[in-house]
């Protein structure tokens, strides 16, 4: 399994917006970019990390920071979660799994026994050069906005 290394550059990968529009990932050079990867929509620890980042979604844009939140759900999937909760932060769609591989996160699990592809999640925070500075892997939910919050103030 391949996966980004800090000092690469975003890559020239699309994700489906909930819209069913196509975004780049190399179209958010130029500004601070956090890319953030949660396993479903609509589970309590999904739903609490896309509620953080709205949460903070102001202070993101105060710093000059885009924010994008990925899982393999589909555009409509989004739409409803997004309408549920009302939430402000960004999600796109990666059904077909490339930017989740190309980023490492694309994973074996286990649960109860059973092994199955999912979802690990993890956030990556890129320079506005589109180089990546920080990554936080296998992350835990509670606190973890305000500690990428604080990385994108260190590199404001």
């Amino acid at each position: 399994m391949t996966t980004i290394e800090q000092g690469a550059t975003l890559p020239d990968l699309e994700l489906v917006l909930p819209d069913g529009t196509r975004t780049n990932l190399r179209a958010r050079i130029g500004r601070a970019f956090v890319l953030y990867f949660y396993p479903k929509d609509d589970t309590s620890g999904c739903t609490r990390e896309a509620q953080d980042f709205s949460a903070h979604q102001a202070d993101f844009d105060a710093l000059g920071a885009d924010v994008l939140g990925v899982s393999r759900d589909t555009p409509a999937k989004h739409q409803k979660f997004i309408a549920k909760y009302d939430l402000s932060v960004p999600l796109a769609s990666d059904e077909d799994a490339v930017v989740l591989e190309a980023f490492g996160v694309w994973v074996e699990k286990q649960m109860y026994g059973k092994t199955y592809m999912g979802i690990e999640r993890a956030t990556f925070l890129f320079d506005a050069k589109g180089v990546l500075v920080r990554a936080w892997r296998k992350v835990r939910v509670p606190g973890h906005v305000a500690e990428v919050l604080d990385a994108v103030r260190a590199i404001a």
